[in-house]
C-alpha cells in the first residue's frame, strides 16, 4: 500500500515504514505528524483525489531535523570583473512514515 502526498510545494510517493526529507515542517523530534493533501491511495483498490482524497491522511513520526549538502551559486560577468560566490544549504525534516489512513 502506498501513497502521494503534497508538502512544501512537492508531492512525494510514501509506504509504510519508510523514511523521507520534507522541506522543513517546524515539528519537534519524537512528535507525531499529520499530512492531509493525499493526492493518491493505492491498496485493493486506487483513490485519485480531486484535488486531495477525501478522509485521507498520513501519520508520520518526526525523527529531526538537518541541512542537505551545499549548494553552490557562483554568478560572473565576463570584461566587467563580476564575480561572486554564494553557496545555500537547503533546511529539512525527516520523517518516518508509520500509517496510511484511506
Amino acid at each position: 500500500m502506498y501513497a502521494v502526498i503534497a508538502t512544501g510545494g512537492k508531492q512525494y510517493k510514501v509506504s509504510e515504514g519508510e523514511t523521507i526529507r520534507v522541506e522543513k515542517l517546524g515539528a519537534e523530534a519524537g512528535s507525531t505528524y499529520t499530512f492531509d493533501q493525499v493526492l493518491l491511495v493505492s491498496g485493493d483498490e486506487v483513490k485519485v483525489g480531486e484535488p486531495t482524497v477525501a478522509g485521507a491522511t498520513v501519520e508520520a513520526t518526526v525523527v529531526g531535523d538537518g541541512k542537505s549538502k551545499k549548494v553552490i551559486v557562483y554568478k560572473y560577468k565576463r570584461k566587467t570583473g563580476y564575480h561572486k560566490k554564494n553557496g545555500h544549504r537547503q533546511q529539512y525534516t525527516e520523517v518516518k512514515i508509520d500509517k496510511i489512513n484511506a
